[in-house]
C-alpha cells in the first residue's frame, strides 16, 4: 500500500475520531479525552488510536472507548469513503507523560546543581 495513502487515512481517521469522541459522545468518562494520533497498518485493517486523558481516570476512559468501539466504527463508515473501516484499538498516549517526566527530572538536576554551587564545602 502506498505510504502516502496510509498517512492520509490515518489523518482522516484522527480528525473524525476527535470530532466523534470529543463532541458527539455524551459519556462523562470521555469528557477530557483527546485523540492525539492514529496509526493504521499498511493493509488498512487495524488502527491504533492513541488518546490522552486530562483530568479523568484513564482506565475508565479506555474501557468506555472499547465499549463504544462498534458505535464509533459505524459513525466512521458513514463519514469516510473507505472500502473497509479499520478495526479500532484504543491505547493511552504515554509520550505526553514522558515529556512531563523529563521536564521534572531536568528541574531536579537544575536544583541539585544550584544547591551544590551554594554549599560552603565546594568553595575553594
Amino acid at each position: 500500500m502506498d505510504a502516502r495513502r496510509v498517512q492520509r487515512v490515518s489523518e482522516a481517521l484522527r480528525e473524525e475520531l476527535a470530532q466523534i469522541i470529543e463532541y458527539e459522545m455524551s459519556d462523562p468518562r470521555l469528557a477530557a479525552v483527546t485523540v492525539t494520533a492514529v496509526h493504521v497498518t499498511a493493509d488498512l485493517r487495524v488502527a491504533r488510536v492513541r488518546v490522552l486523558c486530562g483530568d479523568s481516570d484513564l482506565e475508565a476512559a479506555l474501557r468506555a472507548l472499547e465499549g463504544a468501539r462498534h458505535y464509533v466504527r459505524r459513525e466512521l463508515a458513514g463519514r469516510l469513503r473507505l472500502w473497509r473501516i479499520p478495526e479500532l484499538h484504543f491505547e493511552a498516549d504515554s509520550s505526553m507523560g514522558a515529556e512531563v517526566r523529563v521536564e521534572e527530572l531536568l528541574e531536579r538536576v537544575k536544583k541539585s546543581r544550584e544547591e551544590l554551587q551554594k554549599s560552603p564545602e565546594n568553595t575553594p
